[in-house]
């Protein structure tokens, strides 16, 4: 069996824009992303990782940059399939703004018949994503790879292999730097875990424990 590990990209400063960032260049991790893809990295130390993609965005290739810190043998490779969304016209715009189109209902409701002005359809992305994971398997039997790219994609792909439909897809959490676990053969696929944020909870015990020995000196 092959072993995807499903990682969502750590936090950006873009998202307090309201606006929808798809692939808008120039989105990198703030310091919190940052803090978190180094507790993220430092998760995965011993994994027996063979093969590391990430979508050539700069917000993945910085999350799995902190992944390959731990692991200098791995190459980061780009996979288009696991690219974000395209967004079409409504790349950049803000959010509050696409929230009065009618089609906005139907992206919350009925994803698989939502269709983005000169983009994707929903139901063509979760087709392109379980196909380059498949590809993966192929590529790579028997060995575990870890995978950098977004929320909507990695949630549309465990819905794929969880038997759901794709309008129930958004009741999947994926938060960013979290690690979702798959695992593929030849027969039914296996879900190991999904949202996995233990490293991100230790950062933060971390943290609180440094803040408390400061007010104490």
């Amino acid at each position: 069996m092959t072993h995807l590990l499903l990682i969502r990209h750590a936090v950006n400063d873009f998202v307090k824009t309201g606006k929808l960032a798809g692939w808008t260049p120039e989105v990198h991790l703030n310091d919190e992303g940052k803090a978190q893809a180094e507790a993220l990295g430092k998760r995965l130390i011993d994994a027996p990782i063979k093969h590391l993609y990430a979508s050539p965005l700069e917000r993945t290739m910085e999350t799995a940059e902190a992944i390959r810190q731990h692991h200098p043998h791995l190459t980061i490779l780009h996979k288009e399939g696991i690219g974000e969304v395209i967004y079409g016209e409504w790349e950049g715009k803000k959010i509050s703004d696409l929230a009065q189109r009618k089609m906005w209902s139907v992206v919350q409701d009925y994803p698989s018949r939502a269709s983005f002005p000169n983009g994707e359809t929903m139901r063509g992305v979760q087709m392109r994503v379980v196909n380059a994971l498949e590809e993966l398997v192929l590529e790579h039997p028997r060995d575990m790879v870890a995978v950098v790219f977004h929320a909507d994609l990695i949630k549309m792909a465990l819905a794929h292999y969880l038997g759901m439909h794709l309008d129930n897809f958004q009741r999947i959490v994926v938060s960013p730097a979290s690690i979702s676990s798959i695992m593929l053969g030849h027969s039914r696929p296996y879900i190991a875990s999904m949202n996995d944020t233990a490293h991100l909870a230790e950062m933060e015990r971390e943290r609180k424990n440094q803040e408390a020995q400061q007010e104490q000196k």
